[in-house]
C-alpha cells in the first residue's frame, strides 16, 4: 500500500466516530506493559518509537480471560475497543441469514481483533475462543486520542486496518481462485508461517479449530478437508494425528502448489 493510501486511512481513523464510554469491565493495570511485552514486535507497538510506546505504557488497558468456547464480543455488539491477544486462539464468524455460521479468520497471539466495528459503530462478527484464552482490552477512545497526539502511530493503526483488508482479500482469493487442495495447503502454510514467528515450530503443531471450522473457512465440506488431509498424507507431505500435524516436507508443500503465502 503508498503512504499516500496509508495516510489517508490514518486521516479516517482521526475522524471515526468514537464511544465516549468505555466497555463496563474490570480494569487493573498490566503487570507487563506493552514496551516490555514479549510480544510487542507483533502487536501494537510494533514500529513505534519508544516516545509512543510510553504514552501506550500510559493507558489502562483491561487484561481479560476468555474461556474456550465463549464469546469475546458478538456480531452486532456495540464497538469499544480493539482487543489484543496475548494467549491463546480465537476464531470470527458471521451468522448468515439461514442460521449457519461463516468462519472469516482465526486469530493467535499477537494480533488484534475488533477492528471490524470502527466503520459503523458495531462490531461485524462475533469472536469466540477456540481454547482457553487472555487478551489485552484497548479502549479505542483512548486509543484514538493518543493517536492524535502521535502521527507515527496513526500510521500504525493504519497499518494494522490495511493488514485485514489484505486478509479478507486473501480469503477471496482462496475461495475464488484455489481448488480444494490449494486451499487446505495454503491454510497450513498461513498457519506455519505465523507460529514460526512467535517462536513455535513450523513444522509441527497442534490446530485448535475442529476440520469442520476449517472448513467454513475455506468454502469446503466438511469430507472434503478429511479427504485432503488424508490425499495429503498419502503423498508424504504430512502426518496427520486428528488434530495434530507434522508437515513433512514445507518447500514441497508449497512447490507442489505453487502458492506464494502471505
Amino acid at each position: 500500500m503508498s503512504n499516500a493510501a496509508t495516510l489517508d486511512i490514518a486521516r479516517t481513523i482521526r475522524i471515526a466516530p468514537v464511544p465516549s464510554v468505555p466497555r463496563a469491565v474490570s480494569v487493573a493495570p498490566l503487570k507487563t506493559q506493552c514496551s516490555t511485552c514479549h510480544l510487542r514486535d507483533l502487536c501494537l507497538p510494533c514500529g513505534l518509537s519508544v516516545p509512543d510506546t510510553e504514552r501506550l505504557d500510559g493507558m489502562m488497558f483491561a487484561r481479560r480471560k476468555v474461556a474456550a468456547g465463549q464469546p469475546l464480543y458478538s456480531q452486532g455488539d456495540k464497538f469499544q475497543s480493539i482487543y489484543a491477544v496475548r494467549m491463546g486462539t480465537f476464531k470470527s464468524s458471521l451468522t448468515l441469514a439461514d442460521g449457519r455460521e461463516q468462519v472469516s479468520g482465526f486469530h493467535m497471539a499477537g494480533e488484534l481483533m475488533g477492528l471490524d466495528g470502527i466503520a459503523s459503530g458495531a462490531h461485524a462478527s462475533s469472536a469466540i475462543a477456540l481454547e482457553d484464552t487472555e487478551i489485552c482490552a484497548i479502549p479505542y477512545a483512548h486509543l484514538n486520542e493518543l493517536a492524535t497526539q502521535s502521527t507515527n502511530l496513526q500510521m500504525v493503526v493504519a497499518r494494522l486496518m490495511s493488514r485485514e483488508i489484505v486478509r479478507e482479500h486473501s480469503l477471496m482469493m482462496l475461495l475464488g481462485s484455489m481448488n480444494a487442495e490449494e486451499r487446505l495447503a495454503a491454510f497450513l502454510l498461513n498457519l506455519s508461517r505465523r507460529l514460526k514467528a512467535r517462536g513455535y515450530s513450523p513444522s509441527e503443531f497442534h490446530l485448535r479449530m475442529s476440520r469442520a471450522e476449517i472448513g467454513s473457512y475455506l468454502g469446503m465440506k466438511l469430507e472434503t478437508v478429511s479427504r485432503t488431509f488424508s490425499a495429503f498424507q498419502q503423498q508424504g507431505l504430512l502426518e496427520v494425528d486428528k488434530r495434530h500435524i507434522r508437515i513433512l516436507d514445507l518447500d514441497g508443500l508449497t512447490r507442489a502448489f505453487g502458492l506464494r503465502v502471505q
